[in-house]
């Protein structure tokens, strides 16, 4: 059996990510002993962006949202989805 090095201590999350992009996990992790793990409250990182566009499609935007009872910035980021999913299996094909 091969010995595992140990996983050092990360000072931030970006430190860490640097280091698994730079690092086979198999040499710190033994995956025969892994458990399927469930995270019900994990959030994706997110990030604010400042974007501009005509108010006639904010309004748009907004009156579809008040349709749905949902903020119109969560029917933005549900387009956004959906379109993006729809260009990654067109080119995927």
């Amino acid at each position: 059996m091969k010995k595992l090095k140990k996983i050092p201590k990360f000072k931030s999350e970006k430190e860490e990510a640097e280091f698994w992009a730079a690092h086979d996990s198999t040499e710190y992790i033994d995956y025969s002993k892994a458990k399927k793990a469930i995270f019900p409250s994990l959030k994706p990182t997110t990030r604010t962006i400042s974007i501009r566009l005509p108010e006639s499609l904010i309004e748009h935007l907004k009156v579809l949202a008040n349709k749905r009872d949902i903020p119109y910035q969560s029917l933005m980021k549900m387009f956004l989805v959906e379109r993006i999913e729809k260009e990654f299996r067109k080119a995927g094909s």
